[in-house]
């Protein structure tokens, strides 16, 4: 049992046309959902951005935005499903995503680690493409 104090999410989306998007994406971990959003222009076609929420946050509403407050606990990572949520604009906001992990405590001796073994390498055929048609949440596992 430990004090969940930063966690890191790694996006990329697909350099492909149509991959970008404008909507809204989420992490669900330990119980509770977290915004993912920076000042940058998030999410666009070959993308490549960790956000990080917690301790030396880079995340929009940081305070809002962060696991300490109410504190998270690492024993909670198994008791609730984690996964990456997108919520599109509109039924024409496709996102493609190439990889997605999650580190929580990654500056510790014992950082738990969360992926989706579908995005474990890059490819055409190892993305997942999320929108209103075809499904709007993606797992992750511990690994």
């Amino acid at each position: 049992m430990a004090d969940i104090t930063r966690i890191d999410v790694r996006l990329m989306t697909a350099n492909e046309e149509g991959a970008g998007t404008n909507g809204w994406v989420f992490l669900d971990i330990a119980g509770r959902e977290f915004h993912i959003d920076s000042t940058r222009n998030d999410f666009e076609a070959s993308d490549d951005y960790t956000y990080t929420f917690g301790t030396d946050a880079n995340v929009l509403e940081p305070g809002r935005n962060d696991p300490r407050f109410p504190q998270l606990d690492t024993d909670d990572l198994d008791r609730y499903a984690v996964r990456l949520r997108f919520e599109p604009n509109d039924n024409d906001d496709d996102w493609g995503l190439e990889r997605v992990t999650v580190t929580v405590n990654p500056t510790s001796s014992f950082p738990a680690r969360f992926d989706n073994p579908t995005l474990i390498s890059t490819g055409t055929d190892k993305r997942i493409w999320l929108g209103r048609r075809f499904g709007k949440a993606v797992r992750l596992r511990r690994y």
